[in-house]
């Protein structure tokens, strides 16, 4: 469906921040809920800085092109 997150999609966390791509989509161990590898980048560095970091899917929404 096209309101699944899934890798290549461009998300945003609920509460803001910047637009980021999901890598993978997996349950870490541990966790029965599925999350979300995210990346993206700081504009305010330079040269930019890529970031990464996990989401609960549930704290996410996509972000049409």
């Amino acid at each position: 469906m096209a309101d699944e997150i899934g890798v290549g999609s461009v998300v945003r966390l609920k509460s803001g921040g910047p637009h980021m791509t999901v890598s993978a989509v997996d349950k870490p161990y541990g966790v029965d809920a599925l999350s979300a590898w995210c990346d993206w980048f700081i504009a305010d560095k330079s040269p930019w800085k890529k970031e990464d970091g996990v989401f609960p899917l549930t704290s996410l929404k996509l972000i049409e092109p």
